[in-house]
């Protein structure tokens, strides 16, 4: 059973869901308008405040995408009103960030600097203040592109486990090694 998509999505004020022909949910809300298209089996239903899904039957595909679709509405909901942040915050000896609207100039210990620009959708600021490491804080409503653009940031230099040097988030939690065995 899903426990998940059970759940109705309560509407906060100033947010309307609607549904298309071809199953294309509209979430618009005060910070902008996304779209999620739904599997042809879910059935959504939207009335008193709520948005509900319902699953033809039991099979698990349908178990499945029941809690799947009711998680990625949730996230355009939440999305329109409050929206996602990630911060990256990048450990280095020179490495430095800077971004001029939404192009991002990193110097990541690379022989280059790397030109990165970042999707329209996103808002990306860069903070560098003496003795911190320089960060970056992406801003957005759509979870899942912001989420891709961060891990896109990380993979430029992932943060190695011996000085935890690279790209990390800001909350992550690195694995240390021992360095080499100190002499006899």
């Amino acid at each position: 059973m899903s426990r998940i998509g059970k759940q109705p999505v309560k509407l906060p004020a100033g947010v309307t869901v609607t549904v298309g022909s071809d199953n294309v949910v509209t979430v618009k809300g005060p910070k902008g308008e996304l779209k999620e298209s739904i599997d042809r089996d879910i059935t959504v239903t939207v009335n008193d405040g709520q948005v509900t899904f319902t699953r033809p039957t039991d099979q698990i595909r349908h178990r499945a995408m029941h809690g799947l679709y009711r998680a990625l509405i949730a996230n355009l909901v939440k999305g329109v009103t409050e929206g996602f942040k990630k911060e990256l915050e990048l450990v280095g000896v020179g490495y430095k960030a800077a971004n001029t609207g939404n192009l991002l100039d990193l110097a990541l210990g690379y022989s280059h600097n790397i030109i990165f620009e970042v999707p329209k959708e996103l808002k990306v600021t860069t903070v560098t203040e003496k003795g911190q490491n320089p960060k970056i804080t992406i801003e957005g409503t759509d979870k899942q592109l912001l989420g891709q653009v961060a891990a896109k940031l990380r993979s430029l230099r992932k943060p190695e486990p011996y000085k935890g040097k690279g790209v990390k988030y800001t909350d992550e939690v690195l694995r240390r090694k021992a360095g080499k065995a100190a002499g006899k």
